[in-house]
This record gives structure tokens, C-alpha cells and sequence, in this order.
């Protein structure tokens, strides 16, 4: 896949660069990056993703959930999550959520589109920062406790903020062309600096970091598409 929670060959999410699992979290299907299709992949390959490692993931979960004993949750483990709900019922902020996902859509779709650089990546980035920024005095209009769709697309603008900006990011560090990606002001395969996969992860003290995961070249070598 080109991109999604890095797993092994078996669901288990990749936590780094050496194919540590974390125990007992698996990913499988869109979701999910096995490696298998290299920087790029075929639609059609999407559901044939699902069907194999969906399949070998829910064998590993079966055996998984079979071997250990059940774990024993925190005093309160919704708090944290209640406290975001309460507070998004609560808020009297001057901002939508339609109309901060209105720009980061605009400014995705302009910036961070199919050809990129640097100057439209870094403009990208610097929009997603304000918008979270403003995100932070959103407010919703909806106060009810059914269906309340309002509460549901606040709370997924949020993640949908937090993974804007890890794909521009993502995209910044990659100074190549490689697949999909494509960089008009680099464009040319680098397999020196990149023939590795791009990992991210949340740091509660330094924010976003990237690090790298090496390529395993078994029988087929990576070579440039030609059509």
C-alpha cells in the first residue's frame, strides 16, 4: 500500500523502524500497509488486501485474545473522552466545523494534490496550523444527546486535522518522486536517501516526528515505472 498503519505480513501494528508489534493492536484492509504493492498499487488490489490479511489478521486476534488474560482497565477509561465530548457541548467558540473542513479541504486540494513542492507544501502546513489553532475555539450548534451528527463532525475534524498534517509532512520530508508521489521540484527517484518507508509518530513532548523503515528487496528489485 502507499500509505496507512504500518502492519507485518500477520496484522500486527508496526510501532518502529525494526518491526516491533504493538501487542495485542492489528490493523488489516485499507487502513493498513502491508508493503506488498510497493509505492504504488492498483485499486483493484484493495478488497484482495482485505480479503487476505483480514483473514491471517482474525486468525492472529483469535489466538491472541485466546493466550491472554483479560486486562484490567483504568479507574475511569472513558474519561478522557467524555471530557472532549463535554467541553465540545459546552463551548461557546466562534467557529464551525463546516467551515474549518471547507479550507482544509481547499487548501489539501490545492496544495498537497497529485504534483507538489516545497513552497505549496510548506503554504499547506502552515494553514493546517492555524486551523487547528482555530479549532481549538470551535463550537457546536447541535446540543442534543441523540444522533447528534454536528458532535460526530467536530470530533472527526479533529483527526482529520491531526492526519493532514501528517501527510504534508510526510510529503515535505520525501524530496523525491517515487509511485504517486510526486515532487516537481525533485523529480527524480532517489534511492540513496529514500528507498525506505516513511514512518510518523505522535510525541506528547516533541509533536510529530518522522523516522524512517528500511526497504526489504527480496526476489524483485524496485524499479522505475516506464508506462
Amino acid at each position: 500500500m502507499m500509505g496507512g498503519i504500518a502492519t507485518d505480513y500477520e496484522g500486527r501494528v508496526i510501532i518502529d523502524g525494526k518491526n516491533t508489534p504493538f501487542r495485542g493492536l492489528y490493523a488489516a484492509g485499507e487502513c493498513a500497509c502491508v508493503s506488498v504493492h510497493g509505492a504504488n498499487r492498483l485499486g483493484c488490489n484493495a478488497l484482495l488486501d482485505t480479503l487476505v490479511f483480514g483473514r491471517r489478521a482474525g486468525m492472529q486476534i483469535k489466538a491472541f485474545v485466546q493466550s491472554v488474560a483479560h486486562p484490567k482497565l483504568p479507574a475511569k477509561p472513558a474519561k478522557s473522552d467524555a471530557e472532549t465530548i463535554r467541553i465540545l457541548m459546552k463551548s461557546s467558540g466562534k467557529e464551525t466545523s463546516g467551515n474549518i473542513r471547507a479550507e482544509l479541504q481547499e487548501s489539501m486540494m490545492e496544495n498537497v494534490s497529485v504534483f507538489r513542492q516545497k513552497n505549496s507544501l510548506t503554504a499547506a502546513l502552515d494553514k493546517i496550523m492555524q486551523l487547528k489553532t482555530r479549532y481549538q475555539n470551535l463550537a457546536i450548534q447541535d446540543k442534543g444527546n441523540c444522533f447528534n451528527r454536528d458532535l460526530l463532525d467536530a470530533i472527526e475534524l479533529g483527526h482529520l486535522l491531526d492526519l493532514a498534517e501528517v501527510i504534508t509532512r510526510g510529503a515535505l520530508y520525501r524530496e523525491e518522486s517515487r509511485g504517486a508521489h510526486s515532487r516537481e521540484d525533485f523529480p527524480e527517484r532517489d534511492d540513496v536517501k529514500f528507498l525506505a518507508h516513511t514512518m510518523i509518530r505522535y510525541d506528547e513532548a516533541k509533536g510529530v516526528r518522522i523516522f524512517t523503515k528500511p526497504v526489504a528487496v527480496t526476489e524483485f528489485e524496485p524499479k522505475e515505472r516506464k508506462y
